[in-house]
């Protein structure tokens, strides 16, 4: 049966994640499965969960390889996780270890599992490199070849340009433009400022190096690879300094993303325990937050919107499922892809006008405390390794909610494709 015979609260218990470095640095010689590994294996370790069998382990990766196939699974079995315990991979760009968090709170929430881990990894060092797409149908073309001649025959049109090698894309299909591009229009677009985006990025490094000094990350991250931070904290960032770099994505004399104010390309791999009440009870493991709702929403950025604004509209359809206003949270986590992304989906919910025509309200949601946002430092500040920025934000909202004592905390992150996925956490 799909429901067990009541509706349970979906207990977040704490996370752990490797440190977050730059691309092409520290981490350069490791794969997707040793970083997975590792982040399952500090929740392992963290929780004693050694020989235990969970009901399932999510995890996903954007940059795959072939060689990732059943990645998760595999993960698992390098992990001393019991080898009975199932898992699954998902991929749903930026939002993907949120959104695994979220399938599996359903699974936990209606009596199908006791427990799981949520977990994302990526890597932009050990990107997938193919062949050529001409070199990939020639090839294939031989393999079908049933005779000597027929196998021969495709080789015979090999050409130089056959050996140029395929990269990962890094533009959205259906637009031709990067990310970055995609985000500047959408600074043009709300009147979004280089200073303002440069504050941000600013106090995003601060917030980080505080919590770090206070001992907040110490037991969130389990060394690697000789790592014990994330690399991508700049201490000594000023205004200044963020003023004086120059547009990374220039597309006109407007252009105001930088790369100070927009995240690194980065590797790395978080995990979250999630789990029902009774279990966690019985092995006296104590609940950080509860994750209360999830919601996930798409635009069409090809025609009418912004790439990255589609959490502007999952987070008021969630607030509506909760029956509470945009004002009633003790802490805002908002994935900062961009500055600018976080400043234009603020700016979207002050606007009476996108209020009303793009959500159908009759009021603005109103303003946020922005002494409440990314109270830990955010993604400018740590990195983002795509598919493991839900897992890393899972963690750190429920043990500041913890630590507080309680409250309620809002998750909003954007993703490739115009998706946004969000969640609430509560205590």
């Amino acid at each position: 049966m799909l429901v067990g015979p009541q509706v349970r609260r979906v207990a977040i218990l704490g996370g752990a994640r490797i440190p977050f470095v730059r691309a092409m640095g520290a981490y350069a010689e490791c794969s997707n499965h040793d970083m997975l590994t590792a982040a399952l294996q500090g929740v392992v370790d963290k929780f004693g969960l050694a020989g235990e069998r969970l009901g399932d382990v999510g995890g996903g990766a954007v940059l795959k390889h072939p060689r990732d196939f059943n990645l998760t699974r595999e993960a698992v079995l390098a992990t001393t996780l019991g080898a009975a315990t199932p898992a699954f991979e998902l991929q749903r760009a930026c939002g993907t270890s949120l959104e695994i968090a979220i399938l599996l709170g359903l699974k936990i929430a209606l009596g199908q599992i006791d427990s799981a881990i949520a977990a994302g990894v990526d890597t932009a060092s050990d990107a997938p490199i193919g062949v050529s797409e001409g070199l990939r149908k020639l090839m294939l073309k031989s393999a079908r070849g049933r005779s000597f001649g027929e196998r021969v025959a495709p080789w015979l049109g090999l050409r130089p340009a056959h050996f140029k090698p395929s990269l990962p894309a890094v533009a959205e299909p259906r637009t031709g433009l990067s990310m970055g591009q995609s985000c500047e229009l959408m600074a043009h677009r709300w009147h979004v400022g280089r200073e303002e985006q440069d504050r941000l990025a600013h106090e995003s490094h601060q917030r980080a190096a505080a919590a770090y000094d206070a001992g907040f990350y110490s037991d969130l991250l389990v060394e690697f690879r000789g790592v014990r931070a994330d690399n991508n904290l700049r201490r000594d960032t000023t205004s200044d300094k963020l003023a004086r770099l120059k547009p990374a994505f220039p597309m006109d004399g407007s252009a105001t993303l930088t790369a100070g104010n927009s995240t690194p390309m980065t590797d790395g791999a978080a995990a979250v325990l999630l789990a029902s009440e009774d279990w966690a009870r019985q092995r006296n493991l104590p609940v950080q937050a509860y994750l209360t709702f999830g919601k996930v929403a798409a635009v069409d950025f090809v025609h009418d919107e912004g790439l990255l604004m589609a959490p502007a509209y999952a987070v008021p359809r969630m607030l509506a499922d909760a029956g509470i206003r945009l004002q009633d949270f003790d802490f805002y986590e908002i994935h900062e892809a961009f500055a600018a992304q976080v400043l234009c989906t603020l700016k979207a919910w002050e606007s009476a006008e996108f209020c009303r025509d793009r959500l159908g309200l009759d009021r603005p949601l109103g303003s946020i405390d922005r002494g409440k946002l990314n109270v830990n430092g955010g993604s400018l500040a740590v990195g983002h390794p795509f598919a493991a920025t839900g897992a890393r934000i899972l963690a750190t909202l429920a043990k500041a909610i913890d630590q507080r004592g309680g409250g309620r905390g809002l998750i909003s992150i954007c993703t490739a494709g115009g998706m946004g996925v969000a969640a609430i956490l509560e205590k």
